[in-house]
């Protein structure tokens, strides 16, 4: 790969390497290793460049690029803490403190991760300029599509972390001339423009189910739209996937009927999963599975539970809190549960050998779909045992991540056991799926003053967490888990939107979503001030005397692009 400014590279990933080359004269032999552009310009070599630019979704070995950003959404939005031990991948701990710099390595990787997809994004597009006379114009249609998808994709990402960042498509000339690229354009517009693409150029559905359908590209699109207020356009894209989506294997959207099934492997591009890359295990490289997940397990489990290893991306307390119900089933929308009355009891404090008596109070039943709690069964693994899963109470609390979680039944089928940690899974990590489009879809209602089409809606999320297996299993519930719709009609914007909001906190929590919403609406100030207060109080080490400002909204650019370039060039973003 070459070493060029923007750290974008051409590299292509090994998958292109299986197609054989073939010369007439055999003294024009490409070097060994690499192939030709033009075996590159075939219908197979298309297909294996944009396989690539496929395969860089999840980040490869760069996981800070993943679409899960458990740290950039879900730890700096309050979800969770970084957990495990304070010495443990330190770069993690500025960023949840909110007081990192432009040095920072975990930025940096970001950022290198999402302009690799750029450029195998690009390099399809650009070998489909001069592709060969028997690719056919449907075909490269349906091609360029898809790459121009996966474009606006990491460069929705790189906008929501950094605002301005350095636009190239397959115009610019790689070789040259990318020190003058510029941060200074608008990049919502160009990234519409490359969701519209798709939108126009793709099928319905597809052969492979891992491929982006038309589908998909409205549900991304209707999302670009939110990040700018463009409730109505949204709302029309709403509206038809709401209505007539379907998955790429054909499935017609809905819910899964229970909650955790969405997170099994057995059931990977199921009706709910609208994008989702696709993962894989044993073959021969963790890379292809859920590569950013090896740390985000319980520590220490042994035999008896998954992962063993390490301990990070713990639930809050704030978070945890959120699942408090009142007697009628629904939600505290005036954030009062963080007061003493209704905190879910936890064991912190308490030493691991004590008894430990349950939170008897009502609870949403998602809180033990997404969180580990000491003394409620653990997937089908055991009880949580508490501290004994726990790395460092101290400085992450009690809790343990759940979702994409994989269970004693999947061991050795949608896990992989080939390299340090058996933490690699098969389980398909969903970027968009059906919920957050409703609970969108919602959003966009209540602002244009449809409010009891957004409670329908909302009611439709809450009536599968009533669904539950939790509620019906044989037995004694775990819990007290309460659980009910919005009966009464609504008629007050700032209510509805509370209540929209608030779904969106307990139906999508540790996936990835919090932080970008919280600045999205504008409220990022006091509901993660309000965070750090509530749990710096009783993780004094890890968050304590923190605060967050709205310089922390976007990322610093990583000061090596800007000493590459120039500071006249490529723009810091403010106050770093």
């Amino acid at each position: 790969m070459k070493n060029i400014k923007l750290k974008i590279t051409l590299a292509l990933t090994s998958c292109m390497m299986f197609f054989a080359i073939s010369c007439d004269d055999f003294l024009d032999v490409p070097p060994t290793g690499q192939i030709g552009e033009p075996q590159l310009r075939t219908l197979d070599g298309l297909n294996a460049a944009l396989i690539a630019a496929y395969s860089q979704v999840n980040g490869r070995a760069q996981r800070m690029a993943s679409p899960s950003n458990w740290v950039w959404g879900s730890i700096r939005g309050g979800d969770a803490n970084k957990g495990t031990d304070p010495g443990d991948f330190q770069s993690i701990n500025p960023i949840q403190r909110f007081e990192n710099d432009a040095t920072i390595d975990i930025i940096r990787e970001n950022w290198a991760g999402l302009y690799e997809g750029v450029s195998r994004a690009n390099m399809v597009l650009r070998l489909l300029n001069d592709r060969d006379p028997e690719v056919t114009d449907a075909q490269a249609a349906h091609l360029a599509a898809q790459a121009r998808f996966l474009r606006g994709h990491f460069y929705f990402q790189l906008a929501r972390n950094f605002n301005r960042v350095p636009y190239v498509d397959e115009t610019v000339d790689y070789q040259a001339g990318l020190e003058e690229v510029s941060n200074n354009q608008d990049m919502w517009p160009l990234i519409e423009a490359d969701f519209q693409f798709a939108v126009d150029n793709l099928p319905p559905t597809q052969e492979q189910v891992g491929r982006v359908n038309s589908w998909a590209a409205k549900s991304y699109l209707a999302k670009v739209y939110m990040y700018q207020n463009k409730f109505q356009q949204a709302k029309q894209l709403f509206d038809d996937v709401i209505a007539n989506g379907v998955t790429s294997n054909n499935l017609r959207y809905d819910l899964v009927e229970y909650y955790d099934d969405m997170f099994r492997g057995a059931n990977n591009n199921h009706k709910e999963s609208i994008w989702a890359y696709q993962s894989a295990a044993g073959t021969g490289s963790v890379n292809n599975a859920n590569p950013e997940f090896d740390l985000n397990f319980p520590y220490n489990t042994g035999p008896d539970g998954p992962g063993n290893c390490c301990g990070f991306f713990q639930p809050s307390f704030t978070f945890v809190n959120s699942f408090r119900t009142d007697a009628n089933g629904l939600p505290l929308l005036d954030n009062s549960y963080n007061a003493p009355q209704n905190r879910v009891r936890n064991d912190f404090g308490i030493e691991s050998e004590a008894p430990f008596t349950p939170d008897d109070g009502p609870l949403d039943p998602r809180l033990d779909h997404t969180t580990g709690r000491r003394g409620i069964p653990y997937l089908d693994w055991m009880d949580h045992p508490g501290n004994a899963w726990i790395r460092n109470r101290a400085n992450g609390g009690p809790y343990a991540p759940k979702k994409y979680v994989y269970t004693r039944e999947e061991q050795g089928v949608f896990q992989d056991n080939s390299s340090w940690t058996p933490g690699y899974t098969a389980i398909n990590f969903m970027i968009i799926r059906f919920a957050d489009v409703l609970l969108m879809a919602a959003e966009a209602e209540v602002e244009v003053g449809s409010l009891e089409q957004a409670r329908t809606y909302v009611n439709r999320v809450r009536q599968r967490a009533i669904n539950s297996p939790l509620l019906r299993a044989n037995g004694a519930p775990a819990a007290n888990y309460n659980i009910g719709l919005y009966n009464n009609p609504w008629t007050d914007q700032d209510f509805a939107r509370r209540a929209v909001r608030f779904e969106r906190k307990l139906e999508l929590g540790m996936e990835g979503h919090r932080f970008y919403d919280l600045v999205r609406w504008g409220t990022d100030v006091d509901e993660i001030n309000a965070y750090l207060a509530f749990d710096g109080a009783i993780l004094q080490a890890a968050l304590g005397g923190t605060n967050f400002t709205p310089k922390y909204r976007l990322l610093p650019i990583p000061q090596d692009q800007i000493d590459l370039t120039g500071s006249d060039i490529l723009i810091q973003n403010p106050d770093f």
